[in-house]
């Protein structure tokens, strides 16, 4: 266990600054797994839904109790809802646990509120049942309508949420325990970051313990017994590492007008000089109407009427290796609008003298 208190000292002197190693990356094959499912909601107070695969499920439902209906009767399922329910399996949870699932209306269902979610299996990717699901809703929107076609909607009130509400009958096998390695896989992939990983573990547990396999993947060599594996990742997860800077980016989403300015961006010498120009036009239509007993018609002239302001325009100019900063300052004392921002931007980036990726989104 010598290694593990090297790695709790060392991990007391490392610069604060750093970033975890749990934050900048994930442990392969361990994760979360997503659960569906096809179920009925009933005690509902009139908002259920009269649909034809609705009264199937309930026919299908009774006849599982051993009531058979009638080929030419129509159940009433107004109180009854067909819904979807899904929900996540959270890695390592073991047979008898509880999660939550949230149930959603696949119909004409005006409401969930006040209903009862019967036995639903949830399935995975795989077509194996791991949980199943049941229990009362927890809705937080609500519905009302008038006589007179007035309705009063707030939030949602077709989606609820069933806390512990679906028990798991099936682990998800993980590969944690096999094997002789661990693989750490980073969220962004990035060369310089993969490397300082592999130097901060092989500087702490020794040369050739972790190795680069991309600019993503960090295998590290790992014991084999359980226990100690664990608390091998315990501590190793909590090692600082100095993410690597990322690559210089202008981010520019042209429907909410946001822009955002990597810290690595820099311009070129640049002259830059932006005016506004407002152009108005008013239509002022002029009736033409004929004299009394005169044989004649009314006549509409259209008239226009355009204006046309020009805003004062600054020039300013921007050094070689201008900084955000200063980037943003300049645009700041020119005093433009978010799209103006974004043609100046576009314009830089033609001329050349943008040194980063303008990305539109």
């Amino acid at each position: 266990m010598r290694w593990i208190i090297a790695l709790a000292i060392a991990l007391l002197a490392t610069n604060a600054t750093a970033m975890r190693l749990k934050d900048i990356a994930d442990l392969q094959g361990v994760r979360s797994n997503q659960l569906i499912g096809y179920g009925l909601v009933v005690g509902l107070p009139g908002t259920g839904e009269q649909s034809r695969y609705t009264e199937q499920s309930f026919a299908t439902m009774l006849s599982n109790f051993g009531i058979n209906l009638p080929a030419n009767v129509r159940p009433k399922t107004k109180n009854v809802a067909a819904v979807a329910v899904h929900a996540e399996l959270p890695p390592f949870t073991k047979p008898g646990q509880q999660i939550d699932i949230t149930v959603s209306s696949v119909g004409s269902a005006k409401s969930l509120r006040g209903g009862t979610l019967l036995q639903t299996f949830l399935k995975g990717a795989d077509g194996q049942v791991y949980a199943i699901g049941q229990g009362s809703l927890v809705v937080s929107g609500f519905s009302a309508d008038g006589a007179d076609g007035s309705k009063v909607l707030q939030n949602t009130p077709t989606v609820g949420r069933i806390p512990g509400g679906a028990m798991v009958e099936r682990a998800v096998p993980s590969p944690f325990a096999n094997g002789d390695f661990l693989t750490f896989n980073l969220h962004r992939a990035d060369f310089s970051t993969a490397k300082a990983v592999v130097d901060e573990v092989n500087g702490l547990l020794g040369p050739g313990v972790a190795r680069a396999l991309d600019a993503a993947s960090i295998q590290v060599s790992a014991p084999r017994d359980p226990s100690q594996r664990v608390a091998y990742l315990a501590t190793l997860e909590n090692l600082r590492v100095e993410p690597a800077d990322e690559a210089a980016k202008v981010i520019v989403n042209s429907r909410t007008g946001t822009i955002v300015v990597g810290r690595n961006v820099r311009l070129m010498p640049t002259a830059i000089t932006h005016g506004g120009l407002t152009v108005t036009i008013k239509e002022l239509p002029q009736v033409s109407q004929p004299n009394p007993f005169a044989d004649g018609t009314t006549v509409v002239t259209p008239n226009s009427a355009i204006g046309v302001q020009q805003q004062d325009s600054r020039m300013f100019k921007l050094d070689a290796g201008t900084s955000l900063d200063e980037l943003v300052r300049a645009v700041n004392e020119v005093g433009v609008a978010p799209s103006d921002l974004m043609a100046i931007l576009e314009a830089l980036s033609q001329a050349g003298a943008l040194r980063g990726e303008l990305v539109v989104i």
